[in-house]
């Protein structure tokens, strides 16, 4: 999953990072790098609070749906991949049945993300429940 960031810098500050899609996820970190990866911790950790108090998942809002909606449109997005099968240590095998080519996809889409068939999978659920709940 990827989520969209915004970044703040004050001249006396590290650079903070805003979530938008989780309210009251916030980071920050001395470089862009730095908080970017912060930020995911962030993010995996407010996505497990809200799993472990049984609330749903929010799905990811694209940068350009979130830029129409600020009031600061100036502001500086990136996105920030997490793997939704990192969310539990509780990890359990399943059998589960696929068509043949659409496991193809899976694998080839995942590939070049950088994702596991595993943790697409999960994300693609999570996206699923997440829309079907608004």
């Amino acid at each position: 999953m990827r989520y969209a960031v915004y970044f703040e810098k004050d001249p006396a500050s590290d650079f903070g990072v805003t979530v938008r899609d989780l309210p009251g996820c916030f980071s920050a970190g001395t470089t862009v790098e730095e908080a970017l990866e912060n930020a995911a911790d962030a993010i995996l950790t407010n996505l497990e609070g809200l799993l472990l108090d049984g609330e749903a998942v929010p799905g990811p809002t694209s940068i350009t749906t979130l830029r129409t909606q600020s009031s600061a449109p100036d502001l500086t997005w990136a996105l920030v991949d997490v793997d939704p099968a990192l969310l539990s240590t509780d990890v359990r095998r399943i059998n589960a049945s696929i068509p043949a080519h659409l496991l193809s996809k899976v694998d080839a889409f995942a590939r070049p993300e950088g994702e596991t068939r595993s943790g697409l999978l999960s994300s693609a659920v999570i996206e699923c429940m997440s829309a079907r709940n608004r």
